[in-house]
């Protein structure tokens, strides 16, 4: 079963990143053809500059996910290692969304010219938002982590039944909370 689910994985890995780099291939082409052949009077160094500079973190992500992702065969056709999950949530899934972000600024500055690169600049906020949100979420884990306030003798959610009432005020046991 698992060397299923290895082959499985491989296959999925395998397809995503062959439709990846041809996606990036059509869209660097994109802009290229459009860039070179179609507004190559408002082309200029800049705008050549821009495109190196700024679609560069895409090449870099797309190698990336190619490294972890990309499943390895024995001599015999067998799977050695299928690879990460490229649908893994985290930072693999913060990477296409950079990707995507990237390719979409690529082809909206071919297609109206230097100020879409500005529309990359949404890639850093996101990525402050995604740490703030990371981590309020561990500091909240955290926090039911180390249990209730001092002193405080309710159950974790509030409510105590009728039955735990009428023993505490016999003085039966007394129930505590973790």
């Amino acid at each position: 079963m698992a060397q299923k689910a290895a082959k499985q994985l491989a296959a999925r890995n395998s397809a995503t990143l062959t439709r990846t780099h041809l996606i990036s291939l059509v869209i660097n082409a994109c802009f290229v053809f459009l860039r070179f052949l179609i507004f190559r009077t408002s082309s200029n160094r800049t705008n050549y500059f821009l495109y190196f500079i700024l679609a560069s973190p895409a090449l870099l992500v797309e190698l990336w996910l190619e490294r972890i992702g990309r499943p390895t065969h024995a001599p015999n056709g067998e799977v050695k290692k299928s690879g990460e999950d490229l649908n893994a949530r985290g930072l693999t899934e913060y990477m296409w969304d950079v990707l995507y972000w990237s390719w979409g600024c690529t082809l909206l500055a071919g297609l109206f010219g230097n100020k879409a690169w500005w529309l990359w600049s949404v890639i850093p906020l996101y990525s402050i938002w995604v740490a703030y949100t990371t981590f309020g979420g561990i500091k909240q884990s955290m926090a039911g982590l180390a249990g209730q306030r001092a002193g405080s003798d309710a159950s974790p959610d509030g409510n105590t039944s009728n039955r735990q009432k009428k023993m505490e005020k016999r003085g039966g046991q007394k129930i505590q909370y973790r």
